[in-house]
Order: C-alpha cells, then sequence, then structure tokens
C-alpha cells in the first residue's frame, strides 16, 4: 500500500462524478491541467489555505499505487513535493468519501481515518 492522498470536492461536484464515474477535477485543476492532492501532512495547510470557512466540503481519498503513472509528485507550496494527477480520477480508484464539517471557529474538522 502506498501513501494516502486527499482531495477535498465540494459535495455536488463528487455526485456529479459519481454518476460519471470520473472526475476531471474543479475549476483551479482544470486550470493549472492537473488535479492537486495532499498528504495528511499537508491536508491541514491545504484546507486552511484554499478552502478555508467553506462548507458542503468532502474529504476523496485515494491510496497513491491506484493511480499509476499519471500521478507525479512535484514541488509547489514551501518546496514540497505535492501529488498532481494528470488524467481524470476514476471514482473507482477512491478508498474512501468523507465529510469534511466545520467546528466552531469555521474550520474543517478532519476525520480521524486520517493518516
Amino acid at each position: 500500500m502506498g501513501t494516502m492522498i486527499y482531495k477535498a470536492v465540494p459535495a455536488p461536484m463528487w455526485q456529479q462524478a459519481q454518476k460519471e464515474r470520473h472526475w476531471h477535477g474543479a475549476p483551479i485543476d482544470l486550470s493549472d491541467g492537473y488535479i492537486h492532492f495532499s498528504t495528511a501532512e499537508q491536508l491541514s495547510e491545504t484546507l486552511a489555505k484554499h478552502f478555508s470557512g467553506q462548507g458542503d466540503l468532502l474529504l476523496v481519498a485515494i491510496d497513491e499505487d491506484r493511480l499509476g503513472p499519471a500521478l507525479r509528485w512535484e514541488v509547489s507550496r514551501g518546496g514540497a513535493l505535492f501529488p498532481h494527477l494528470y488524467a481524470p480520477l476514476s471514482t473507482d480508484d477512491v478508498d474512501w468519501v468523507d465529510d469534511l464539517p466545520l467546528d466552531a471557529d469555521s474550520r474543517h474538522i478532519l476525520p480521524e481515518r486520517v493518516a
């Protein structure tokens, strides 16, 4: 088993992806030409920076090994390597999906299984 990687997705977008059985990404992903993912260690900062206070989000978790050569680890924020998927994400490759609720301070509460 490889590293688990994560993507915050607005619930309506993910519902549509499930119907189509694949997802091409959010507008920022489409603009950049790849789907942005984060590791467990990067996730809190990613949520704070790009999804602050946003409700109705789901957290999608995938084992990196399922994605093959279309997944590349590239230097991004602060020089860290981030996982980028240069292909649509098949919903069949997803390990699990969980709600990303907000706490009283509008910060996202990560599921306990994020590790």
